[in-house]
Formats: C-alpha cells, structure tokens, sequence
C-alpha cells in the first residue's frame, strides 16, 4: 500500500488554475452579454425536430446557432445541433434521435459572442423558455 501511495501520479484535477479562472471570467462575461442583449427564444423539441424562435434579442446577422445538449450523467450522449434560420426568421433543426430526459441546454451563435444555458427535462409540450 505504501508503495502504491508513493509510486502513483498525483491527479490534480486542474492543472492550470490561472487559464480556468480565465475560462471561467469568459464563460461569465457571455452570459452577461447575452442578458445585456435580453436574449430571451422559446424553443419546441418534439420526436424529429429542433425549432427555436426570438422573442427578444434576435441577432440580426441572421447566421446559424449552436445548440449543445449536455446529458448530466453520460458523456457519450452529448450531441450538437446547428440551428439554420428560416425564410420567417425561426431557427430548426432535424433531431436525430428522440431524447427523453434531463438535458443542460446551451445556445450560442457562431461567433461565440453571447450564451445561453438552460436545464430541461424532455418530453415537454410547451415551448421551453430560453433566457439567461
């Protein structure tokens, strides 16, 4: 037992705090963006497909969304969609695969600018109410 205890690696979790507390500093500043921007979309999950529309704070250069479901537990069922606008200005996507359960949500627009978090339970009938 020793000589595991003296012979093992040590596992720091971070091995770099200063460059996580930056990370962290940017994580928080997009947000705070996106608030500033009153980011505030109602998005509609049913069987085959993703749709999200702005209620306030739209971008107005009409590019494409990065919609992230996180699984809480397993990693393996991460997935990303990429929300295309429409010719009514409403954002979809084709689902893959019909998801049930807790997912963390996170939206952001293809230059990173802003984010929006948001935990879900899934299925859901209403729309979900997306702000930071």
């Amino acid at each position: 037992m020793l000589h595991l205890a003296t012979s093992g690696q040590d596992s720091m979790v971070i091995d770099d705090y200063y460059k996580e507390g930056k990370a962290i500093n940017m994580r928080l500043q997009e947000i705070e963006h996106a608030k500033s921007l009153g980011i505030d979309a109602r998005l509609l999950i049913d069987e085959q497909s993703v749709r999200l529309w702005f209620e306030n704070g739209k971008p107005t250069n009409g590019a494409a969304l990065t919609l992230i479901f996180h699984h809480p537990t397993l990693a393996e069922k991460d997935f990303t969609l990429m929300l295309t606008q429409d010719a009514n200005g409403r954002y979809s996507a084709p689902l893959p695969q019909s998801i049930d359960g807790k997912w963390k949500l996170t939206l952001v627009p293809f230059d990173k600018s802003w984010k929006v978090q948001q935990d879900i339970g899934l299925p859901q009938i209403a729309p979900i109410v997306v702000k930071p």
